[in-house]
């Protein structure tokens, strides 16, 4: 009897999925496929194709894909090359609390290359991945100019307090936020534009903003204290950049893809300019022969202001992907980490990944390579490789924890 089994049917999104068919005929060629609709009601699929071995089984943790939208032995191979049906579209999670992620896994059994309707799989079976675990508790937040959600465990803490902040496109993203808390974190995930009543554009960043964020977290009762951690990425990591460089309540800063640089926005603290933004460099903008906009040329690197980092008495994470094509990630990482070195500080710690390209995300998330964002008239290439970039994915979720708790535990010597 053919069978298809897919363990743990119910898990958190960045579990591992083992997927396994067996009852097969020996050496039989089959496909794999696997589909999910998102919160947005955009639909993504993926299939492989494998061989069985001699005792009629497929295992992906061990079987290589023959072809398909990947091609050798990776267990989480067909969750990273999800593909939406309508082109340059990320998945999006926005009910972290009240949804889990539904994937449907079809077995075939015959090669089906997805070029015309499929026939009806002879085995399906679901999964789902939350983002959110049982026992953590989710708060809205509004509390004077502060809009964001609160994510925090269960249990009397303390525990470490994060901040997470996202680019520069705005809203409120709350899914890494929701991963963090479910692992030991209270956690605020904080917009900071085009969302609610904040400002539409970040032209003007105010540092006060940041700084009640902070006071906030800190005065939450679960929170350990006596400072709090940053995790961000693209423009929201040159914010924890200048976070950290001027609030001495931030000890510990995980900066991914970030500019060393203050681009665009000019920030400002009691109304007075500390940072003034380095204009872009508009007419550098490249649209490649795939018709994707390539914006690392926007960034003036000879004029800019830098971010101080040699101020931050905390610790700061930098995490650079070497494919990344929307920033020169490396070379921001390697400058500031030079920064430090040159004021004789010893706070800085620099990752470079080769092949991953901008968004490193929590791990299941899939690989996108370009996307439609907001604001922009073509899809932005953000870059990157997909196994190297989706391991790097799973390297940066188990470091970035490690390193906050390291330097935001109960032992830290801030």
């Amino acid at each position: 009897m053919i069978a298809l089994a897919v363990l743990p049917e119910v898990g958190l999104a960045d579990e591992y999925v083992q997927i396994k068919a067996s009852g097969l005929a020996p050496l039989q060629l089959v496909t794999i496929r696997l589909t999910l609709q998102d919160d947005k009601g955009e639909k993504f699929w993926s299939r492989a194709f494998f061989k069985a071995n001699d005792q009629g089984e497929v295992n992906l943790d061990t079987d290589p894909a023959l072809g398909g939208t990947y091609v050798g032995v990776q267990p989480m191979g067909l969750l990273w090359s999800l593909k939406s049906l309508k082109p340059f579209q990320g998945v999006v999670k926005r009910d972290v609390k009240g949804s889990p992620f539904q994937y449907s896994v079809d077995l075939f059994d015959s090669l089906q290359l997805g070029m015309f309707s499929d026939p009806q799989p002879i085995v399906t079976k679901t999964f789902e991945r939350w983002f959110m675990s049982p026992d953590t508790q989710r708060t809205q937040i509004r509390e004077g100019r502060i809009r964001g959600a609160l994510f925090c465990p269960s249990g009397n803490g303390p525990y470490p307090g994060i901040i997470d902040l996202y680019g520069g496109a705005g809203g409120l993203l709350e899914y890494r936020a929701s991963l963090l808390a479910s692992h030991g974190f209270v956690v605020l995930a904080l917009a900071f534009v085009a969302y609610d009543d904040l400002p539409k554009t970040f032209k003007k960043l105010d540092l006060e903003y940041f700084e009640e964020a902070t006071e906030l977290l800190l005065r939450h009762p679960k929170v350990a204290g006596p400072k709090v951690g940053v995790v961000a990425v693209s423009k929201g990591a040159e914010i924890a950049l200048t976070m950290a460089s001027c609030l001495p309540q931030i000890g510990a800063t995980v900066s991914i893809n970030g500019s060393c640089n203050a681009y665009g926005g000019t920030f400002y603290y009691k109304g007075n300019i500390i940072l003034k933004g380095t204009p872009y460099v508009q007419e550098g903008l490249i649209i490649t022969e795939d018709g994707f906009l390539q914006m690392k040329q926007l960034y003036n690197e000879k004029n800019a202001i830098s971010i101080p980092v040699e101020r931050a008495t905390g610790h700061i994470l930098f995490v650079a992907g070497e494919a990344d094509q929307y920033y020169n990630s490396k070379g921001f990482a390697e400058q500031a980490f030079t920064r430090l070195k040159k004021h004789g500080k010893k706070n800085g710690k620099v990752i470079t990944i080769p092949g991953a390209g901008h968004l490193i995300e929590p791990p299941g998330i899939p690989f996108c390579r370009a996307r439609d964002l907001r604001g922009h008239s073509a899809p932005v290439l953000w870059g990157g490789e997909m196994f190297p970039h989706c391991i790097a994915q799973e390297t940066v979720w188990k470091m970035s924890q490690e390193f906050l708790h390291q330097h935001l535990g109960p032992s830290s010597k801030l």
